[in-house]
């Protein structure tokens, strides 16, 4: 696979972990108040991480972001473990990282669209 279709891929891959995160947080606001729920959360990086090789090539199929649950957050006396302030923190962060990752995209078809304009 060439270099840039590699970059496209990576691209897909952080977009569609960034939307899973965004409704992973929104699914955690909604139940900040219900009784035993355990916030969820969204492992991509470390996925990423793990799935290079040597060479500096990925297994694109191995890049599927994964949902879990952390065990370190404390616990309400209900059970819950979801606070507004970690939910919000999460959510500019995600917000960030989702803007970068469609600029960079943009950015690469701007390049395309060049290379093909040059005449």
């Amino acid at each position: 696979m060439s270099r840039t279709e590699n970059i496209f891929d990576f691209l897909d891959a952080g977009i569609r972990a960034e939307n899973l995160r965004q409704k992973t947080i929104a699914n955690n606001i909604a139940n900040i108040e219900t009784p035993e729920y355990r916030r969820l959360d969204v492992k991509f990086e470390e996925i990423l991480s793990k799935s290079l090789d040597e060479d500096g090539s990925v297994e694109m199929s191995d890049l599927e972001p994964l949902l879990y649950t952390p065990k370190d957050t404390p616990v309400k006396e209900n059970g819950n473990d979801v606070s507004m302030e970690t939910e919000v923190g999460q959510l500019v962060e995600n917000s960030l990282r989702y803007k970068a990752y469609v600029r960079l995209l943009n950015k690469k078809y701007q390049q395309i669209a060049s290379a093909i304009d040059i005449k």
